[in-house]
């Protein structure tokens, strides 16, 4: 009866995970800043107000509403060729939060299946995938990231394509170290006793139970993807012009930062807020669902 009782007084895991997450406020803020970036990229093309790639030569590098020679009609100013800077900050929030969901996916799920096969195979097969993605993290990413931009040919699909190569090893590893930990745990002999193959046992068996960790790099791959599109959109090697992403527009206004602030300083705020709120909201994801970091 009391075993009962106990039972239905013990919160659901969404129960624990909120309580733990909200105590790191942080993380909390960081997650309503994801929010509205979330709202901002899928809304754009209702809340943006004008189109971004549209040009107004009358109007070129006006300044923003509070300066002089500003205008609501323009609250954010505009850039050198006209183009309304406040629409092409929401269109950009939109490719990267495109940039973000496409590289993580990609990079966990092919960083996982590999990892599991890692994590399984016999030794000879798991140093040689090890040592592949040892060679990998060996290289700068983000210059490992260039180069294969470089021989595929600069656009955004490619430089997510790169990006997501660059961030798999950490994927890998990641999981076959979860693997190689669960591995050897009962519940993983009684399904082999059982005859489970080796399927079953890889990823019905075993990976729900090592998804905790691959869970906070995805939030924290997310934000690196997102820098990472900027820095190559920004050498010219992502989107390219006029596609309103905020690297892109960054490397657009480089020779108007000293006459045309806010050509410069907008984008790079936007890209500063984004990646604070979801490493801030990585934190309180490592932090709800790592047991060892709970407080008592």
């Amino acid at each position: 009866m009391n075993t009962v009782a106990q039972a239905a007084e013990r919160p659901g895991r969404l129960q624990e995970f909120w309580f733990y997450f909200r105590e790191n406020r942080g993380a909390v803020f960081g997650l309503w800043i994801f929010g509205l970036f979330v709202v901002v990229a899928l809304l754009a093309d209702w809340i943006a107000p004008y189109d971004p790639t549209e040009q107004y030569r009358e109007h070129l590098l006006q300044p923003p509403f509070w300066q002089e020679g500003g205008s609501l009609a323009f609250p954010l100013g505009t850039d050198a060729v006209g183009r309304d800077m406040l629409s092409r900050l929401l269109y950009g929030a939109r490719y990267s939060f495109y940039v973000g969901i496409v590289v993580v996916t990609v990079a966990a799920a092919g960083g996982i299946v590999v990892g599991l096969l890692s994590g399984f195979a016999p030794k000879w097969l798991d140093t040689i995938l090890m040592r592949v993605m040892d060679i990998i993290l060996a290289f700068p990413s983000l210059l490992l990231a260039l180069v294969l931009v470089a021989i595929l040919g600069p656009s955004l699909t490619n430089a997510m394509i790169a990006i997501a190569i660059v961030l798999q090893p950490h994927y890998v590893r990641l999981t076959r170290s979860s693997v190689l930990a669960e591995r050897s745990k009962d519940y993983v002999t009684a399904a082999k006793v059982t005859g489970a193959k080796l399927p079953r046992l890889m990823f019905i068996t075993v990976l729900p139970n090592c998804l905790s960790p691959i869970i906070v790099q995805a939030a924290l791959s997310f934000s690196t993807a997102i820098l990472d599109a900027a820095a190559l959109g920004f050498l010219g090697m992502g989107a390219q012009p006029p596609t309103p992403e905020w690297g892109t527009m960054l490397a657009e206004a480089r020779e108007f930062i000293l006459r045309a602030w806010w050509v410069v300083t907008f984008p790079g705020l936007a890209i500063l807020i984004t990646v604070l709120a979801i490493n801030l909201m990585g934190d309180g994801l490592r932090d709800a669902l790592d047991p060892k970091l709970r407080r008592s």
